[in-house]
């Protein structure tokens, strides 16, 4: 699969983990930045994984700052962008399931690497349900051209 990531200087070290982890697993990783721990603004690289997707240059991205919602709200501005904040791995998977979800924003200060390897494992390996959900869905692509 191919992926977008990207994060701020506060979600560094774990993008840096994640993106290792996402080429053991044999995806394609487009890695938009940043590249060191030197304070950078979260909508810079929120934007990039974001227009990425929704081009359809990848087909899904993760995102990393200190608590994953800055990266989630400002990627959420691009159209067809859902982007989900990851709590806990059941939450990840219905966000993929129900939301169609295609990225993920994952919080470094309170998640471990751990926790982001299964969190981007269950995101990645989750497809969407549709059904009733796309009817929602549908819903929700309509309130971005309002």
């Amino acid at each position: 699969m191919k992926i977008a990531l990207g994060a701020d200087h506060a979600g560094f070290q774990l993008k840096e983990h994640l993106r290792q982890h996402l080429l053991q697993q044999g995806h394609d990783v487009v890695d938009v930045g940043t590249s060191s721990e030197e304070s950078t603004d979260y909508p810079d690289y929120a934007a990039q994984v974001a227009h990425r997707v929704a081009q359809g240059e990848t087909e899904c991205g993760l995102l990393v700052c200190s608590t994953g919602v800055g990266m989630s709200i400002a990627a959420n501005k691009v159209d067809g962008i859902r982007a989900a904040l990851a709590v806990n791995e059941d939450e990840v998977r219905l966000t993929r399931a129900h939301n169609n979800a295609n990225i993920l924003a994952i919080g470094a200060r309170f998640t471990s690497p751990e926790e982001a390897d299964k969190y981007a494992d269950v995101f990645l390996s989750t497809t969407f349900e549709g059904g009733r959900h796309q009817r929602r869905l549908d819903k929700v692509a309509q309130l971005e051209q309002e």
